[in-house]
This record gives structure tokens, C-alpha cells and sequence, in this order.
């Protein structure tokens, strides 16, 4: 254990931060007195960098190399930047720089900043806690080489994180990942990186008014607005943006749910500040019912992703992602194109779109999970992928955007009230049409990441010769780029009713996702056909 103190005391001599200083202090005390889980808790912490990706960093905030704190901030910042200019061949590069209302999000925009400044660049932060795509516009908009955005989305409270866009506005993917992360190891400690200790600028909300502009012209001028709305920002940052841009494009018919509209980043009314989790919308759609509201968004804390309830013949339900993905896409593709227009979702989301696309003669492209890759599509007019992320409008914000998702499938409902119809309607007009495609997913949750890897590696070396009843017609590995797409860690099973399984491990939390679907022209046995595999999945995935 010795070793171990000895990393810990360094770590605690190159901390600028008196919290995390104090925090590893007491983990030490507990450790000298004998205490298995501080011993434990210590070489955790201690287990290694918190690895920058694809995703950026992301991470419980704490002391030590393995948690998101001011030092690996630091060495993120300055890492990031010497890329930039090794890149661009110069040191004023330029970066634009977000943050939630998260526990110390504006701290390490701060830091960022200061580092950015130090070695020659220039750094614009934007004046508060704003959602994530107004940092994606302002990077295209201002014309910057990077941007960071200091937030952990829809984690939970004890979480943060730190995410990189390119100039484009796009997430960064493989191999910029890679030598952004080698840039990250070359920075010895904080305690090197310079810091300025000004002349950064601080933008003011003109960049917000901007956005807004740029956002309200998703939805055509002069359509039908009767439309109730209940909104919830899940204690997040997009409640005024959302609202405001409602307002602008002629939805004033908009309430808020109190008790989640302010920042907070204790989430104190939600297990999990995650719209797609159950019981998250719960307090929105009782005022749904109290306020007789015709539709419910919920955006998570960060506002790029969008949630959709609506009331059915049982009272309220939340449209799954691929539903709402098919019925921006419906709203899309009544819009004239030109030839060279793509829409595009990811493998994980349903082949319903697909279907659509091909209705409409519009080209339709396949991606692997996540908008890094979304937005790469050429001619992208629209994308999405089916945990509640949308791209509607990508020459602006080149990823998911939950506050113009929000705007037009608001347009898309008032539209349909105003012809006696509802969002249902549309839906059961897609199954009348191209078959019901009934999609399901699940997750295995774990403590120990290896756990993941075994159940893969168990999936390989045998996998299932039927599922639910259906042989297996195909297997797909993902990791040799099986299926034309680069490669990723996953498997693609299709079985001989068309039904498509798939599995792969999370790319941002210790979990693995198994996604379901089933096309059938009857529901009912659609239905039951994806009950049976699903009960199947779930006993092939569950850990040893």
C-alpha cells in the first residue's frame, strides 16, 4: 500500500483544488486506520487516467486520476490544445467553451479557458450554464477550431464530463481520439500546465438570441400553434432556451414544471435525471392531466435529446425514441429535397425510416451508435438514433439537438390536431403502411466493467443457434466491421422471421444494451414474438 500512498500523496501535492485535496487527505486517514473499503476506494481511484474517447471524458467528480477533478481537467485542456495547434501549425487557435449547472461545470470551463490563453489561443465561454447545442452552434457559428462542452448530459449527480467538438461542429471520432488522448498522457502534471490568469472572453447572450434565430427557422412560418404544451427540463439547463424558442416560433401555450424548471444539479426530484428512465416524467405528465395539455416534451439536463408523451386511450404514455424518430422523419420528408438529401440513423434504431425513405425516394444511410458518426453522413438533412436524439438540422448543429426536435414535433402535432388527427394517428398510419416495427431494449447493469467483456466473449465462442423460438438466420460481428460499418464492439444477430437483435456495450456508462425488433403486420403477435426473445436475451446476457 505504500506505492499507492506514495501516488496519492503526490497527487495531493499537485491539486489545486483545497476540496479534492481534503477529500483524498480523509481517504488516506481511513486507509492508515485500517478502514478494507478506503483501501478499496483508494485503488480505484487510482486505477489508471480517466481514458479520453470518442465521448470525451466522463466520470464521477473526486480526487485521483481515475475521477473527473481540476487536475485531469487541466491536463485535458492543455493536452487539447497542443493538438489544436500542432494541427493548425500555429498557437492562436480558437476554442469556444460550454458548461451545465453541474457540480463544478463552471470551474472547469474556467480552467479550460485559462489554460487555452496560457499557451496562445484563444478562448469565448459562453456567459452561463446553456444547453449543449448552443455550444454546438457557436462553434459553426463563430467559426472556432474546437469547442468544449463541460457536462455529463443525463448521468447521475455525481457525475461530470468533458466534451470535445472539431471546427465543424462535429463529436470527434477515431483516430482524432487517440492523439487527443496522447497529447493528454505527454502533460506530466498540473502543476505544469501554465494559466492565464485573464483575457479570455466571456460572450454575452447574444450568441443565445443567435441560436434562437438559427433554431425557430426549423419550423415553417404561419401553421397551426393550438397546441397545449407541458414542458420539463429534469433540473437541467434548457428550460428557458426551449421555452423561449416555442415562444418565438408561436407556441405560447406552454407550461412548466415547476418543481424541475431551475438548475439543480442534485436532481433532487428524479433517480435518474434521464428521461427515458421510468418514473423521470412523472411529475410533467401529472400536470399534463391536471392542465388537460396536448402534449408533454421532456428534455434531459443538457437539452440534446428530446422526450415526447401523449395522451392514449389509457391515459399518458412516452413514445419510445424510435417513434418519435419516424415521426420527425414522416414531418421531414413531406419537405422537397434535393436529390442529393440523406437521412440516416443508427444501427441500433429501427429499420423503420429505412422503410420510409425508400417510400419517398430518398436516400437512406445506416451509421454506427452515436452522432459522431450521425452527423459524418454527406448531404445529412436529418438523422437520429433511438435514445432520444434527433438532428433536424444539421448545417447548424451538426448533432442531437433537443430544443429543434422539440419545435417541430410540436409543428408536426398542432399540424395534425388542426386536421382532427394526433400523433398516434400518424403512427398507426406508418404500421397500416410499412408494418409495425415493434422495437424493446434492456440493460444489464454492472459494477465490474470485465463482466461485460466475459458475456461477449461467452456470446462469441458460442453463440445461439435460435432465440425465442427463431433460428438464427445470420450473426454479424461488429468488432471485424461484419455488416459494412467500421468497426465496433457488438453483435448483430437476424433471425429467420426478420426480427434483428442486437448487442453491444455502452459507451458511456457500465452497462450492456441489448436492442429488440420485430416487423409484423399484426401487433398483437409482434408483440409476442419480442416478449419471447426478449425473455431469451436476457437469460444469454445475464452475467455469470
Amino acid at each position: 500500500m505504500t506505492a499507492l500512498e506514495d501516488q496519492a500523496r503526490a497527487w495531493i501535492a499537485d491539486d489545486p483544488d483545497p476540496q479534492t485535496r481534503a477529500e483524498l487527505e480523509q481517504v488516506l486517514a481511513d486507509v492508515r486506520s485500517g478502514d478494507a473499503d478506503a483501501v478499496a476506494d483508494l485503488e480505484d481511484r487510482f486505477s489508471g487516467l480517466l481514458q479520453f474517447g470518442t465521448a470525451g471524458l466522463r466520470g464521477a467528480l473526486g480526487a485521483g486520476p481515475a475521477r473527473m477533478n481540476r487536475v485531469v481537467v487541466l491536463r485535458a485542456a492543455a493536452g487539447l490544445t497542443a493538438y489544436l495547434q500542432e494541427e493548425r501549425g500555429a498557437p492562436d487557435v480558437t476554442v469556444v467553451i460550454g458548461y451545465d449547472a453541474r457540480h463544478n461545470s463552471d470551474v472547469f470551463a474556467r480552467d479550460t479557458a485559462a489554460v487555452v490563453v496560457a499557451a496562445g489561443g484563444h478562448a469565448m465561454v459562453l456567459p452561463h450554464p446553456l444547453p449543449t447545442p448552443v455550444l454546438a452552434f457557436a462553434i459553426r457559428d463563430l467559426g472556432a477550431d474546437a469547442g468544449v462542452m463541460v457536462t455529463a448530459s443525463h448521468n447521475p449527480p455525481q457525475d461530470n464530463g468533458y466534451k470535445v467538438y472539431l471546427g465543424d461542429g462535429s463529436q470527434i471520432v477515431s483516430p482524432v481520439d487517440e492523439q487527443i488522448a496522447d497529447a493528454i498522457t505527454a502533460v506530466p502534471d498540473a502543476a505544469s500546465v501554465p494559466q492565464a490568469q485573464d483575457g479570455w472572453q466571456t460572450l454575452d447572450d447574444g450568441i443565445v438570441a443567435d441560436y434562437l434565430d438559427s433554431v425557430s427557422r426549423v419550423v415553417a412560418p404561419g401553421g397551426p400553434r393550438a397546441l397545449r404544451i407541458v414542458h420539463t427540463a429534469l433540473h437541467g439547463v434548457g428550460s428557458q432556451v426551449a421555452r423561449d424558442a416555442l415562444a418565438r416560433v408561436g407556441f405560447h401555450d406552454v407550461y412548466s414544471v415547476a418543481e424541475q424548471e431551475s438548475p439543480d444539479p442534485e436532481f433532487p426530484t428524479v433517480a435518474f435525471p434521464n428521461p427515458e428512465e421510468p418514473g423521470a416524467i412523472d411529475l410533467a405528465l401529472d400536470l399534463a392531466r391536471e392542465v388537460d395539455a396536448d402534449l408533454v416534451i421532456a428534455n434531459d439536463p443538457d437539452a440534446d435529446r428530446c422526450a415526447v408523451a401523449v395522451a392514449d386511450s389509457d391515459g399518458w404514455r412516452m413514445l419510445r425514441g424510435d417513434e418519435v424518430g419516424a415521426l420527425l422523419g414522416d414531418h421531414l420528408l413531406r419537405r422537397d429535397w434535393p436529390v442529393d438529401a440523406v437521412m440516416a440513423n443508427s444501427i441500433v434504431s429501427s429499420r423503420l425510416l429505412a422503410a420510409m425513405c425508400a417510400a419517398h425516394g430518398v436516400r437512406h444511410e445506416q451509421t454506427l451508435t452515436g452522432f459522431k458518426w450521425i452527423s459524418r453522413v454527406p448531404g445529412l438533412v436529418y438523422g437520429y438514433e433511438e435514445a432520444l436524439g434527433y438532428c433536424v438540422d444539421p448545417t447548424q448543429v451538426r448533432d442531437k439537438d433537443g430544443v429543434s426536435a422539440a419545435l417541430l414535433m410540436a409543428e408536426y402535432a398542432a399540424s395534425l390536431a388542426s386536421r382532427g388527427a394526433t400523433l398516434l394517428d400518424a403512427l398507426d398510419d406508418f404500421a397500416a403502411t410499412y408494418g409495425h416495427h415493434l422495437t424493446d431494449s434492456f440493460s444489464v447493469r454492472v459494477q465490474d466493467l470485465a463482466l461485460i467483456g466475459d458475456v461477449m466473449a461467452r456470446l462469441r465462442a458460442t453463440p445461439p443457434s435460435s432465440v425465442g423460438g427463431q433460428r438464427v438466420a445470420s450473426v454479424e460481428d461488429l468488432a471485424r466491421g461484419d455488416g459494412g460499418l467500421p468497426p465496433t464492439e457488438g453483435l448483430r444477430y437476424l433471425l429467420d422471421d426478420d426480427t434483428r437483435v442486437i448487442v453491444r456495450p455502452s459507451g458511456t456508462e457500465p452497462k450492456l444494451k441489448v436492442y429488440l425488433e420485430a416487423i409484423d403486420a399484426d401487433r398483437a403477435s409482434g408483440e409476442r414474438r419480442l416478449a419471447a426473445i426478449r425473455a431469451e436475451m436476457e437469460r444469454l446476457t445475464a452475467p455469470a
